[in-house]
């Protein structure tokens, strides 16, 4: 009975002593070696599920010092750093707004040259007037100096002579095959291509180009296809938009059509 007796007053003395520590830790520093006892996630938990705990205990917020985000050893308050983050999430969406606008500039620029070569177009009286027009648009409107029309032959229309832009070729050639998957993809794509393929295209010039836009022309290139070469390897990128490229190649194929 003794011991029964005991074991129960032992319980009720190591409850005390717990019970006492655990109010006594709400009020006073807590010691290095109790800091490793605690489980950072529980805290974090604790201070998630409990948002009053500042309401009851706000002297803290004065006391609290974070590393300063700038680097260093110096610490900031965390007023301090909550105005630093609010600061910098507001540079963020000036960032994210300024590149909007810049794409929104740069698209309606885009859509006015389009514009402008597709007035050339219609202006022009016949096909052949119409690859002059062609050229001089990519030239002058859009900067593609180095560009080349690939027609196929009985494809592309009567009368027309080849010069240093157009050249006409065999459906079947094995060097216009080469560009298979862009016919039957059927929308262009923009990157670098194989030295055979910068050779077919450009001729003596393709040591200097550096990146290319394809543009197939008519129903899975039935028609041919445009190829606009630039000196700068990330001009024409393959995550570039190819919106305004497939345009110029509706232009392109219809304007080749007309009688």
């Amino acid at each position: 009975m003794e011991g029964a007796g005991s074991t129960h007053l032992d319980d009720r003395a190591r409850g005390t002593r717990l019970r006492g520590r655990s109010e006594d830790m709400t009020t006073r520093p807590v010691r290095g070696d109790e800091i490793a006892e605690i489980d950072e996630a529980a805290v974090a938990s604790y201070l998630a599920a409990t948002p009053e705990f500042f309401d009851r205990h706000a002297q803290l917020l004065a006391k609290i010092r974070l590393p300063d985000a700038r680097g260093g050893a110096s610490t900031v308050s965390l007023l301090e750093r909550q105005v630093e983050v609010l600061r910098e999430r507001n540079r963020q969406l000036e960032r994210k707004v300024k590149d909007f606008v810049d794409v929104a500039r740069e698209n309606d620029a885009l859509g006015a040259r389009v514009l402008a070569m597709a007035r050339r177009l219609i202006s022009a009286p016949d096909p052949a007037a119409a690859v002059t027009a062609i050229e001089a648009a990519l030239r002058e409107e859009f900067g593609a100096g180095q560009s080349v029309l690939v027609l196929t032959a009985g494809q592309a229309p009567e009368g027309i002579a080849e010069n240093r832009f157009l050249r006409v070729v065999p459906a079947e050639l094995p060097a216009l095959r080469t560009f298979e998957n862009l016919f039957n993809a059927g929308k262009p794509r923009c990157g670098q291509l194989r030295d055979s393929q910068r050779e077919f295209l450009f001729g003596a010039d393709a040591a200097t180009v550096g990146s290319v836009a394809l543009v197939p022309l008519g129903d899975k290139g039935s028609l041919g296809l445009l190829a606009c070469g630039s000196h700068d390897t990330q001009r024409f990128n393959p995550t570039m938009s190819t919106d305004f490229l497939a345009h110029i190649g509706d232009l392109i194929a219809t304007a080749l059509a007309r009688d």
